[in-house]
């Protein structure tokens, strides 16, 4: 939870991904409530009981909506695919307004790669931004599984920089400090 409002704060795409691994170690600790506490918060160092209390409410929380959303198995809460559809959003209208110049220009290297990586993802029913989405987190993946080096080195080479400045831009969006709509 901790490093979850942190990266809320400083990084949406991390944020998004980092929920995404919570949601799978939750499947793998298969949403045991003792599994979860003693695993994931009973070791962490520093905190107090209620801030244990706390951080443990906040698992079971994504335990509750994975569960209600009706996706125990496999599949994304809702909160970060909302999230992926605003960045969605904030990448369309990079394209058009005169404030995305440089964004354009970071995009156009991905735009050529994004038939091949529909193609791998296979999914047609998504966004540019959530293919993506899907992607790296494929590559983190497979890079904690170990091999495919070059081929998470190239996935990240290629979406990395698109996502990251698009990730930039929502954060200052969001803090006020850049106004899409001025020249």
């Amino acid at each position: 939870m901790l490093i979850a409002l942190q990266k809320r704060k400083e990084n949406i795409a991390e944020y998004i991904l980092y929920i995404w691994q919570i949601e799978d170690l939750l499947r793998a600790l298969q949403f045991s409530p003792e599994a979860i506490y003693s695993t994931l918060v009973a070791k962490i160092e520093g905190a107090d009981e209620q801030q244990k209390e706390n951080i443990f409410n906040w698992y079971m929380q994504i335990v509750e909506l994975l569960r209600k959303e009706g996706k125990e198995s496999q599949g994304h809460i809702e909160h970060s695919l909302h999230l992926i559809a605003d960045l969605h959003n904030l990448h369309l209208q990079l394209m058009k307004l005169p404030v995305g110049e440089h964004y354009r220009a970071t995009y156009s290297t991905l735009a050529a790669e994004l038939p091949r990586l529909r193609t791998i993802i296979d999914k047609d029913d998504i966004s540019d931004t959530e293919l993506c989405f899907r992607a790296l987190y494929a590559a983190l993946l497979y890079r904690i599984k170990g091999g495919g080096e070059k081929a998470i080195a190239d996935t990240l080479a290629v979406i990395s920089p698109a996502i990251g400045e698009l990730a930039a831009i929502y954060g200052k969006v969001e803090r006020g400090e850049i106004n899409l709509f001025e020249d």
